[in-house]
C-alpha cells in the first residue's frame, strides 16, 4: 500500500475537531496517509507572531498536498486572511468548489450538480488597498476628482490576461476530464469594461480551442437570479475571484449549506483541500459542527491521489448517511455530534458499493 505524505493544518475555532473526524474516516477508507501537522491561524499568531509561519509554507511546498481545517479571519481589523495568503504564497490560482445535491438533503431544487471554478490570485482580493486619508488614497482622489468621494478608502482590481487564461483553461480541462458539457464564464463586463471585459475576451479565446464543450457568458447579477431559479441549466462556472467567492456560497445554499460544501485549491504542482465554511469559534470544543464538508474535501484529495476506489467508497458512505437522515448535525436538522457523524460514515463504508459518479 502506498503512503501519501500530506501537510495537515488543523486551523482554529472548530477546525481541529473537524480535522480529527476527517482523519478517522480517511483512515477507515483504507488509504495510508502520513500527516505532517503544522500551525496556522489565530493560535499560530499567539505562538509565532504571525498567522502563517514559514514552516507551514515550507511543509506544503515539500509535500505538494495539504488538508486544511477552517481558519478564523478577523473582520475589519487584525491580520489579513490566512486562506488568501496561502493561495497567493503557493500560487494556488484555481479554487474548485463542487456543489452537488445528495438525496436526503432538503433544498429548493432537485438534481443540482455544478462546479464553481474561481480565480484565486487577483481581482479585489489582490490586497491592493489604501486606507482612508492615506497619501496614496488622497492622491487617487485628487487625480480622479469628482469620481471618488472625499475621504474614501480605495481598493484596486487587477485582472490580467495570463491569470484569466490559466483559470479558464483549468475550467475547460476539468470539464473534459469529468465529462462536463458546458462552461459558463461569469463577470460584469457591461459596467467594468476593461477588467471584466478582458476576462470575457480571454475566456472566448480559450473556449475557441475547446469546441466540444459548450461555452456561454453571463453577467454576475443575472447569474445569481439564474442559479436561484433554474440551477440545473448550469454545469461548470468560471469566475474572477470576488464573484467566485460569492457565487460559491450561493451554490452551497442550493445543496444544503456550507456544511456540505467541499473545496480544493490548485496550482501547477500543489493542491490544498479545505471546507468552504469558516471556523465557527463560538462552537469551539462543543463537538457539534458538521464535518461533512471537510470529509468531501478529503474525497477530493483521494481523487487527486488517484485513490479512486477509496474516494468512491467514502463519498457513497457520506451519501448513505445523508439519505438515511438519522445521524445529522444541527445545520441539517439533526442533533448528532461531529464524531458521531464520522462514526456513521465509517459504519456505512463497510457495505457501500462503488458507483459511478461525477
Amino acid at each position: 500500500m502506498k503512503t501519501h505524505k500530506v501537510t495537515l493544518i488543523p486551523g482554529d475555532g472548530t477546525g481541529p475537531e473537524i480535522v480529527e473526524a476527517v482523519k478517522k474516516v480517511v483512515a477507515a477508507a483504507g488509504v495510508s496517509i502520513e500527516w505532517e501537522t503544522v500551525d496556522a491561524g489565530a493560535d499560530a499568531m499567539e505562538k509565532y507572531g504571525t498567522p502563517l509561519p514559514l514552516q507551514a509554507l515550507e511543509s506544503v511546498r515539500r509535500n505538494k498536498v495539504a488538508l486544511k481545517g477552517p481558519i478564523t479571519t478577523p473582520v475589519g481589523t487584525g491580520f489579513r486572511s490566512v486562506n488568501v495568503a496561502l493561495r497567493k504564497e503557493l500560487d494556488l490560482y484555481a479554487c474548485l468548489r463542487p456543489c452537488k445535491l445528495y438525496p436526503g438533503i432538503k433544498a429548493p431544487h432537485d438534481g443540482v450538480d455544478l462546479v464553481v471554478v474561481r480565480e484565486n490570485t487577483e481581482d479585489l482580493y489582490a490586497g491592493i488597498e489604501y486606507a482612508a486619508g492615506s497619501p496614496d488614497a488622497e492622491a487617487l482622489i485628487a487625480k480622479h476628482k469628482g469620481k471618488i468621494h472625499p475621504g474614501a478608502a480605495i481598493s484596486i482590481k487587477p485582472i490580467s490576461p495570463s491569470a484569466t487564461q490559466r483559470i479558464v483553461k483549468f475550467a475547460f480541462d476539468y470539464a473534459l476530464k469529468h465529462n462536463r458539457k458546458k462552461v459558463t464564464a461569469v463577470a460584469k463586463a457591461n459596467i467594468m469594461k476593461f477588467t471584466d471585459g478582458l476576462f470575457f475576451e480571454v475566456a472566448r479565446k480559450v473556449a475557441s480551442r475547446h469546441p466540444q464543450i459548450e461555452y456561454e457568458e453571463r453577467l454576475v447579477d443575472n447569474m445569481c437570479m439564474q442559479l436561484v431559479v433554474k440551477p440545473r441549466l448550469y454545469d461548470v462556472l468560471v469566475l474572477p475571484n470576488l464573484y467566485g467567492d460569492i457565487i460559491s456560497d450561493l451554490c452551497a445554499g442550493l445543496v444544503g449549506g456550507l456544511g456540505v460544501a467541499p473545496g480544493g485549491n490548485f496550482g501547477d504542482d500543489i493542491a490544498l483541500f479545505e471546507a468552504v465554511h469558516g471556523s465557527a469559534p463560538k462552537y469551539k470544543g462543543m463537538n457539534k459542527v458538521n464535518p461533512i464538508a471537510l470529509v468531501l474535501s478529503g474525497v477530493m484529495m483521494l481523487e487527486h491521489f488517484k485513490e479512486t476506489e477509496a474516494a468512491s467508497r467514502l463519498e457513497n458512505a457520506v451519501a448513505a448517511v445523508l439519505a438515511e437522515g438519522k445521524t445529522l448535525t444541527y445545520d441539517l436538522g439533526g442533533s448528532a455530534s461531529t464524531l458521531a457523524v464520522a462514526d456513521a460514515i465509517i459504519e456505512k463504508m463497510q457495505d457501500c458499493k462503488i458507483v459511478d459518479g461525477r
